[in-house]
């Protein structure tokens, strides 16, 4: 019987295919255990920046100044699903489990946007989407709405906060996007992000109106309040969120919603 040669080349590849084999089974494993903590982590994450923006917990804390949690505070807000084309609730529809991101990719679930339309460069518009309010008695307290929409280097998605009156931002914070650290990285920066509460949303006429300036009105001045200072060195960036919030608090947006929550109709 001929000798056994450990080292050609056939053996050599076996054993390689054994070892990979078997280091793909112990990794699979492992993503299959951590699974349920990773979802857990990801839930929690949105819930500190659903928080964030409605200025309710302090960026880098997961308690408030009074000691209280991410879930004691976020059992205050109720999660709703929301028709955007009409602006009504959706009753029967479960929100836990909801992608409004996955649905704007199906054409099922969603519309394309025309290039005059689509301003936050999205390509297309999920049909129904999700809201976070948080009531007192039964008057609306915030309203946290999901927001996207394409900066320099890719999409930055986020929440936008409003108060009570639905006119008045309440705050805006981004928990995903590819900008430009030092550039359009500041969108991160809590000195800037500070600059959004107390921000007119609505015209007159019923549009939202807000804009991004180099040098801002002065405050006697009508367009003062819808204006927030632009990023220095961050043209793309600033454009892509002035046009994000526009759009999703406009008639292709949340328009339809917020109109409705104003007169107690949706």
């Amino acid at each position: 019987m001929a000798d056994f040669d450990k080292d050609s080349l056939s053996n050599t590849f076996i054993v390689a295919v054994a070892v990979c084999l078997v280091c793909s089974v112990i990794v699979s494993g492992i993503a299959v255990a951590l699974k349920p903590a990773q979802l857990i982590n990801k839930e929690l994450d949105q819930k500190q920046n659903i928080l964030r923006a409605a200025g309710m917990l302090p960026s880098g804390s997961n308690v408030d100044e009074d000691g209280r949690g991410v879930e004691e505070l976020f059992s205050e807000f109720s999660v709703r699903v929301v028709d955007l084309e009409t602006g009504r609730y959706i009753d029967d529809m479960d929100s836990s489990g909801f992608d409004p991101i996955r649905a704007a990719k199906d054409p099922a679930m969603s519309i394309a946007l025309s290039a005059a339309e689509d301003i936050a460069t999205l390509r297309r518009r999920e049909n129904i989407s999700l809201v976070y309010i948080k009531h007192d008695g039964d008057q609306i307290d915030k309203l946290v709405l999901p927001v996207r929409g394409y900066g320099l280097w890719g999409t930055l998605f986020g929440y936008l906060a409003l108060d009570a009156d639905l006119q008045t931002i309440s705050g805006l914070g981004f928990y995903q996007h590819r900008e430009t650290p030092g550039l359009g990285g500041e969108v991160d920066n809590p000195n800037w992000k500070a600059k959004w509460p107390g921000v007119q949303l609505y015209e007159t006429d019923g549009q939202p109106g807000v804009r991004l300036v180099k040098r801002r009105s002065f405050p006697h001045d009508d367009s003062y309040g819808f204006e927030v200072d632009a990023l220095s060195g961050a043209t793309f960036t600033t454009r892509g969120v002035e046009n994000l919030v526009n759009f999703w608090t406009g008639d292709l947006g949340f328009g339809p919603f917020i109109k409705r929550l104003k007169t107690n109709s949706a």
